[in-house]
C-alpha cells in the first residue's frame, strides 16, 4: 500500500494525464479510485483501446494497449517471434507476448520517482504508443491470421 506521500503524487499525475486529455479533446473515462484511465483511439486500419494507469506504490505511469489478433498455439512462435523483432526496433515501448492465451500487449511506462510530469510528458506517452500500434498492428494481424510468413515478417523494417 502506498504512503501518504506517493499517494499524493500519483493523484497528482493522474489529474496531469486526464488534463493532458482534456486540452486533445480526447473522451476517455477514468476511475479515480484505481487511477485508471481507459480510451479508445481510431487508427489508420483498427481502433486501439488504450489503459493508462498510475502505481501509486511504485510510483510508475503504465500505458498498455492489448492488439486485437490472438495467436493459436500453432501460430504461436510466430507471435512471439514478431513482439522480439518489433520491439528491436522501438526507441521507447514494448511488444509483450502472453505464451499462455497467444495475446499481445503494447507497453510503455515511465517512472515519477522523484519528478514533476508535464502534459507534454503525457502527450508523447500517448502519441508514441498511437503511432506504434497504428504501425505494427495490422501485422500482428496477419501473421495471427495466417497471411503472412515468418520471413515477410523479417522484410519488415
Amino acid at each position: 500500500m502506498a504512503d501518504q506521500k506517493n499517494l499524493k503524487r500519483a493523484k497528482t499525475v493522474f489529474n496531469t494525464i486526464y488534463i493532458a486529455l482534456d486540452n486533445k479533446d480526447w473522451k476517455y473515462e477514468k476511475n479515480e479510485d484505481d487511477l485508471v484511465i481507459t480510451l479508445l483511439v481510431s487508427g489508420d486500419d483498427l481502433p486501439m483501446g488504450i489503459i493508462i494507469a498510475v502505481d501509486a506504490d511504485r510510483q510508475l505511469i503504465r500505458l498498455l494497449s492489448p492488439i486485437p489478433s490472438k495467436f493459436t498455439d500453432e501460430l504461436s512462435y510466430l507471435g512471439a517471434l514478431a513482439c522480439c523483432h518489433f520491439t528491436y526496433k522501438l526507441a521507447d515501448g514494448s511488444f509483450d507476448y502472453n505464451l499462455t492465451d497467444g495475446t499481445v500487449v503494447f507497453r510503455i511506462t515511465s517512472t515519477f520517482i522523484d519528478s514533476l510530469i508535464s502534459e507534454e510528458l503525457i502527450s508523447y506517452i500517448i502519441d508514441t504508443a498511437c503511432s506504434t500500434i497504428d504501425e505494427y498492428n495490422h501485422h500482428f494481424e496477419a501473421l495471427a491470421k495466417g497471411d503472412m510468413t515468418l520471413d515477410e515478417l523479417l522484410q519488415i523494417d
